[in-house]
């Protein structure tokens, strides 16, 4: 699993130019079953995504497309972690340890 945090590096108004766009490209990783959560960070300086994969090479080409990234409003910091606990409705994503 992963923390995907988004943090703006340019001004709000360019972000919200490309927010639609974003916005579809959720879309897309949420029906591919690769994005759990997404929000704002708050105060509004960049927004947290739960993605869930294996490949850590395929989340940095998903972040990579996203319009956010490719317009350079946005920096990705990336964390992997393994899930060993999750509530009920995620039970499908828990993970065990190596």
């Amino acid at each position: 699993m992963f923390v995907l945090e988004l943090t703006y590096t340019a001004p709000v108004e360019r972000v919200d130019a490309l927010l639609k766009a974003h916005v579809a490209w959720l879309d897309t990783q949420y029906a591919a079953g690769v994005f759990i959560a997404s929000g704002r960070k708050n105060p509004r300086d960049g927004g947290v995504i739960l993605a869930v994969g294996d490949d850590r090479t395929q989340i940095e080409k998903i972040t990579a497309a996203d319009p956010f990234a490719a317009e350079g409003v946005c920096a990705y910091r990336i964390t992997e972690f393994i899930a060993t606990k999750t509530s009920d409705e995620l039970a499908a994503h828990r993970q065990q340890l190596p």
